[in-house]
């Protein structure tokens, strides 16, 4: 996994060079005496197969996320529990991210790729079972206790993309292959959004929901069972040969003395990239937000729409996995990175006030468009704000700047979540949307004022530098 760049890398005022160019300049580095030699470096086919699965078991886990949340009516008839106990059942990913991200980083940094991956697989799996048990009226306690366990898997997942892409990736795949890693996370979501409402129809009968209820979660088991398996059959730590230059020098220049405390504080120093934890985690706290409490927003204008409920979580969620994807080919063919996140930004906010004004319309049709056109937007900024991390922080490991991302995320998600809940409580569902309005206002502020400018400039002096030394030693 990526490791601190040799001190050649680091500018002298501490900021980052462009790390999109790193390759370029590791072209001259002499690791054997001799000038212009270069490391092998190869990519290996496998790389597709190890990105897949590891969206796989990321779907598996984000797909127990909104199970719960998007029939929310129908948990609280059969657990006999109030809504906000419902929505800690998808508050709960949140809150268990914020204490244990930091430990797992480490983890991540200490022991790699397959160890975080197999732990994350046994909660996942742990979680889903413990689910199969709880499938009793008066068992509320034991699915938070499943839930909790999957809530804790999260963590070891979220975090992964950038790093899995730097690691197994060439350098024009990265932001491609992140955006893999998002789409599975995604996918996972827009399942949970579609399943749950057909498998467990809105009965009065209690033991017929109870039996809907433990078919949905074995059916969750299975899947996450065999995944596990898969997991530990295929899944490995790193390619034996290092697909890009930068990753070659990692692998050789690692140094002993790395710090992962002190990497975290020379993050929490850098103002553009504080900039865009609070910048994400407003926009990502909306969207768990919403995702979280879709089915009241739906069910209070429309009643007895639990399905269409959740084909418009499907719609929102869809639509921002093909958002995802294209501007993870953007950005590896155009790296405009704070450009692009600044535009995908301010539609997200134009996507939340047209969804906002539209919701009370009466028109279901309405709704899949405008909430389509917001996903699209606002779930497809999830891959660029870790590739803009990446940019912003190089040499930095990119798990840890996801980590901090994400942990910014879950705050802001608990807070807007219980915040809006309380608002549609008491004033209604606009007012809620409103809320949410303001929050991705200031995020579009802050990502206008969020500089790159000085890192760039500084990356093209040293780029031109490389190339005249280069061009030296070939004479």
């Amino acid at each position: 996994h990526a490791q601190p760049a040799p001190p050649h890398m680091h500018r002298q005022d501490g900021q980052c060079q462009n790390p999109r160019e790193r390759d370029v300049r590791i072209q001259a580095d002499i690791p054997n005496g001799e000038c212009g030699s270069a490391l092998p470096t190869r990519l290996y086919k496998r790389r597709w197969v190890i990105v897949l699965l590891f969206s796989a078991y990321s779907l598996s886990n984000a797909y127990q996320w909104i199970q719960y949340g998007i029939i929310s009516n129908i948990i609280m008839k059969f657990y006999n529990v109030d809504g906000f106990a419902v929505d800690w059942l998808s508050m709960i990913y949140m809150l268990a991210y914020i204490p244990f991200i930091f430990p797992v980083t480490w983890l991540l940094e200490k022991y790699g790729l397959r160890c975080t991956a197999l732990v994350a697989n046994a909660l996942n799996c742990a979680g889903t079972w413990i689910k199969v048990a709880s499938a009793r009226p008066d068992l509320f306690w034991v699915t938070l206790h499943g839930q909790s366990a999957s809530a804790l898997a999260q963590v070891f997942i979220l975090g992964i993309p950038s790093n899995l892409a730097s690691v197994w990736f060439g350098a024009n795949e990265v932001s491609t292959a992140c955006s893999i890693g998002v789409f599975g996370n995604q996918l996972g979501v827009a399942i949970g959004f579609l399943v749950p409402p057909i498998l467990v129809p809105n009965v009065k009968d209690v033991d017929e929901l109870a039996y809907h209820i433990r078919f949905m979660f074995y059916i969750g088991a299975g899947v996450a069972t065999f995944i596990f398996v898969l997991v530990v059959i295929v899944f490995q730590e790193r390619p034996e040969i290092p697909p890009t230059q930068s990753q070659a020098q990692a692998r050789i220049s690692r140094s002993t003395d790395y710090s992962y405390m002190a990497s975290i504080w020379r993050l929490l120093c850098n103002k553009a990239f504080m900039l865009l934890v609070i910048s994400y985690g407003l926009n990502v706290g909306s969207f768990y937000a919403i995702s979280t409490l879709l089915n009241r927003m739906i069910i209070d204008r429309y009643p007895g729409e639990e399905l269409n409920a959740g084909r418009i979580g499907l719609t929102i969620v869809i639509a921002g996995m093909a958002g995802s994807l294209i501007c993870g080919f953007w950005l590896d063919k155009t790296k405009t990175y704070k450009q692009t996140t600044l535009v995908v930004y301010i539609f997200s906010l134009v996507g939340m006030l047209v969804y906002t004004f539209t919701l009370n319309l009466g028109q279901l049709w309405v709704v899949f468009i405008t909430a389509g056109v917001l996903g699209f937007f606002m779930t497809g900024y999830l891959p660029l704000g870790f590739e803009f991390a990446v940019e912003l922080t190089f040499p930095e490991s990119e798990g840890t700047s996801s980590g901090l991302l994400n942990c910014s995320a879950q705050i802001f998600g608990i807070v807007f979540t219980i915040v809006q809940g309380k608002i549609i409580d008491k004033w209604g569902t606009l007012l809620g949307n409103v809320f949410l309005c303001i929050s991705l206002l200031i995020g579009t502020v802050i990502t206008g004022e969020t500089r790159t400018s000085t890192c760039h400039f500084a990356a093209t002096n040293y780029n031109f530098f490389i190339g005249i030394l280069l061009l030296r030693c070939s004479e």
